[in-house]
């Protein structure tokens, strides 16, 4: 038999763990957090470049290699909706889209794939958050966005 304190600590502790549930979905549904697909591995992905599929839709495939990532400027327009695909040449890397809340990691014979939209201009740091070596810290690149010419 519980005695009254026992009681307490358990019904305690199933509110607390309640209340961290609940924050957990309140949060992801708040930042609108999309969860990275993985697609499976072809030879296509290893060509980096920038697709325009129609006028507000983009393709951005993404190599990583040590220490750059290529392409290492892309140029959209705003309002632009961009799928990402990452993959590495040699090791793993990670990619980070600052202000964009996108994190994926470049996993070689893997690709990652994230839809992004582009609703406001400026310049979109990318920089690699998993250590892949000695000049790991020069690993960044950008995605710019403008208004689109008239």
């Amino acid at each position: 038999m519980l005695d009254t304190f026992e009681r307490k600590v358990i019904i305690t502790a199933i509110l607390v763990m309640g209340l961290f549930v609940f924050a957990l979905f309140y949060a992801l549904g708040a930042r609108k957090a999309d969860v990275t697909e993985c697609l499976p591995y072809n030879k296509t992905y290893e060509t980096a470049r920038v697709e325009q599929l129609d006028k507000t839709t983009y393709q951005i495939f993404y190599v990583a290699r040590m220490w750059s990532f290529e392409p290492s400027v892309a140029y959209i327009p705003v309002g632009s909706e961009v799928d990402l695909f990452v993959t590495s040449h040699d090791v793993v890397h990670g990619f980070n889209v600052y202000d964009k809340n996108v994190n994926m990691m470049a996993v070689p014979g893997g690709v990652s794939k994230t839809t992004v939209h582009f609703d406001h201009p400026g310049v979109y740091k990318i920089v690699c958050h998993e250590f892949c070596g000695t000049g790991h810290q020069n690993m960044q690149a950008e995605i710019i966005v403008n208004y689109p010419k008239k």
